[in-house]
C-alpha cells in the first residue's frame, strides 16, 4: 500500500522554482540574522551565528524573511509555495475519483430505472421506490457543513477514503435485502450510499484546484464529474438488462442478486484503488492562484462567516439558484423517467433505460468538450448549459479565494432541495394529470433558470489572481535585472 506524505518526493518531478526566489547555496545565514534588501552580501561571506547585522544590510533574496502568511502556510498546503509544478499523479487521482463517483451514482439510479420491477418485488408503492432516490438528496442537506469541515480539517485523502468505504459498505448491505419482506434492509443500504455521496459531490472542484494547473482546472473538473454522469448512464442501461420484468419473485431475487454482487465487487475494487492511488496533495502548488490560496488560508477560518460572505456575492447567489433549478430538474427527470415511459409503453423498461442513457451521454459529451474549451477561452456564461460539471468551476471562479468545498457544497444543496421539490411535485402531477403536464411543469422552471443565467457576470477572480501574480513576478524580475551590481561587504566591516 502506498501512502505518500506531503514531504515525499514524487518520481520524475524535478522542482522548478521561480527565478526570483532561487537561493545561492553558498550563503550561510543564521535564522536570527535580520537583513535589509538594499545591500547584498558576497556569496563567499559566511556569517557567524553570533553576529547581529544592522537592518540596513542584506543577504541573498532567498534569505529574506517572508511574510507570515507565506512563511507559515496552512498545514493543508504543500511544503514549498515558491515552486509551481504539476504532478504526474494528478490524472490517476482524478480518474480514481471519477470511477468511485460513478459507482455511487449508479447506486442512486439503479432502483428508479426499474421502478416498476422493484415495486412488484418488494410489494411497495411507486412513491416508496422514489424515496430510494430522493434519500440521496435529503441526506446531503444536513450533512454538507460537517463534511465540508472534515474536508478542510483532514484533507482530500481522508474524505476520499471515507466516501469510497461507505459506498462499498452500502453496496454489500443491499445483498441482505433479497427477500420481498426485507425492503427496510435495502433502505438502510441506500442510506449508507447516500451518506457516501456527501463525501463525493463536493470534491471535483477541490481536486481540480489542488492538483491541476491553471490551464487544466476546467478539464479536470469535467473529468471528475464525468464519472458521476457515466454512473447515471450505466444505471439507466444495465438494471433493465440484468433484472427482467418477470412474475416469479424467487427468480427475480436471483437476477437482483447478480446486479448487487457486481456493484459490490466493483465498489470493493475501487476502495482498494483509492487506498493505493489517492494522495492528500502534490508536493508543489500546481498554479500561482493555488499557492496564494494556501498562503491566505487561516486555520481559524469560520464556515458561517465564509457562507455569509458567499451570499453577499450576487453573482454566486444567482448561480446557486440557476444551478439548483437545472440540476434539480435533471434529478427529477432521472427518478421519474421509468414511470413516464411505462405510463405510455408498458413492458418497455429496457427502452426507458436507453432513453435515459441517451440523455446522459449527450450531456457528458457536451460537458467534456465545453470543459476543454473553457480552459482556453474562460467563457463560462457561454457554456452555462453544462451545469453539472461547469457550475462547480464557475462557482470557484466567482468566490475565490473561499473554500471550493463550501461553494460547491452550496450548489449541491440547492440542487438537492429543488430535486426533492420537483420529484414530489412532478410525480403527483403525473399520477393525477398525466406525463405532459408534468413535463410542462419542469420546462417552466428550466426556462426561469435560463433567464436568470443571463444576469450572472463572469467575475473570474481565480483567473485574475493567476494573471496578477504572474505580472508581479515579471515586474520583480525586471526590477531585479535593472538594479545595480551588488556591493561586496567584508567580514571585518560587519
Amino acid at each position: 500500500m502506498v501512502n505518500e506524505g506531503p514531504n515525499q518526493e514524487e518520481s520524475n518531478d524535478t522542482p522548478a522554482p521561480e527565478s526570483a526566489l532561487q537561493a545561492d547555496p553558498s550563503v550561510s545565514v543564521h535564522p536570527s540574522v535580520s537583513v535589509h534588501p538594499s545591500v547584498s552580501i558576497n556569496p563567499s561571506v559566511s556569517i557567524n551565528p553570533s553576529v547581529s547585522v544592522h537592518p540596513s544590510s542584506s543577504a541573498h533574496p532567498s534569505a529574506l524573511a517572508q511574510p507570515s502568511g507565506l512563511a507559515h502556510p496552512s498545514s493543508s498546503g504543500p511544503e514549498d509555495l515558491s515552486v509551481i509544478k504539476v504532478s504526474r499523479r494528478r490524472w490517476a487521482v482524478v480518474l480514481v475519483f471519477s470511477c468511485y463517483s460513478m459507482c455511487n451514482s449508479f447506486q442512486w439510479i439503479q432502483y428508479g430505472s426499474i421502478n416498476n420491477i422493484f415495486m412488484h418485488f418488494y410489494g411497495v408503492s411507486a412513491f416508496a421506490i422514489d424515496w430510494l432516490s430522493m434519500c440521496y438528496m435529503l441526506t446531503y442537506i444536513p450533512l454538507l457543513l460537517p463534511v465540508a469541515w472534515l474536508l478542510e480539517k483532514f484533507g482530500l485523502r481522508t474524505i476520499a477514503l471515507t466516501g469510497s468505504a461507505l459506498n462499498c459498505l452500502g453496496a454489500w448491505v443491499k445483498l441482505g435485502s433479497l427477500k420481498p419482506h426485507l425492503f427496510p434492509v435495502t433502505v438502510v443500504g441506500q442510506l449508507i450510499c447516500s451518506v457516501a455521496q456527501v463525501f463525493i459531490l463536493g470534491m471535483p472542484s477541490r481536486i481540480a484546484s489542488v492538483w491541476f494547473g491553471a490551464n487544466e482546472v476546467s478539464t479536470a473538473c469535467s473529468v471528475a464529474v464525468f464519472g458521476n454522469q457515466l454512473g447515471i448512464a450505466i444505471g439507466f442501461l444495465v438494471p433493465p438488462v440484468l433484472v427482467p420484468n418477470i412474475e416469479d419473485r424467487d427468480e427475480l431475487a436471483y437476477h437482483i442478486s447478480i446486479m448487487f454482487y457486481i456493484i459490490g465487487g466493483v465498489a470493493t475494487l475501487l476502495l482498494i484503488l483509492v487506498i493505493i492511488v489517492f494522495k492528500e496533495k502534490p508536493k508543489y502548488s500546481p498554479s500561482r492562484a493555488q499557492s496564494l490560496s494556501y498562503a491566505l488560508t487561516s486555520p481559524d477560518a469560520s464556515y458561517l462567516a465564509s457562507i455569509a460572505r458567499l451570499f453577499k456575492n450576487l453573482n454566486f447567489v444567482l448561480l446557486v439558484i440557476t444551478y439548483g433549478l437545472n440540476a434539480g430538474a435533471f434529478y427529477a427527470l432521472s427518478t421519474l423517467l421509468n414511470r413516464m415511459v411505462i405510463w405510455h409503453y408498458p413492458g418497455e423498461e429496457v427502452n426507458a433505460g436507453r432513453i435515459g442513457l441517451t440523455i446522459v451521454i449527450a450531456g457528458m459529451l457536451g460537458a467534456v468538450i465545453s470543459g476543454i474549451w473553457l480552459d482556453r477561452s474562460k467563457t463560462y456564461n457561454f457554456f452555462m448549459t453544462g451545469y453539472l460539471p461547469l457550475g462547480f468551476e464557475f462557482a470557484v471562479e466567482l468566490t475565490y479565494p473561499e473554500s471550493e468545498g463550501i461553494s460547491s457544497g452550496l450548489l449541491n444543496i440547492s440542487a438537492q432541495v429543488f430535486g426533492i421539490i420537483f420529484t414530489i411535485s412532478q410525480g403527483q402531477i403525473i399520477d393525477n394529470y398525466g406525463t405532459k403536464p408534468g413535463n410542462i411543469f419542469l420546462c417552466v422552471f428550466l426556462t426561469l433558470g435560463a433567464a436568470l443565467t443571463a444576469f450572472i457576470k463572469a467575475d473570474l477572480r481565480r483567473q485574475k489572481a493567476n494573471k496578477e501574480t504572474l505580472e508581479n513576478k515579471l515586474q520583480e524580475e525586471e526590477e531585479s535585472n535593472t538594479s545595480k551590481v551588488p556591493t561586496a561587504v567584508s567580514e571585518d566591516h560587519l
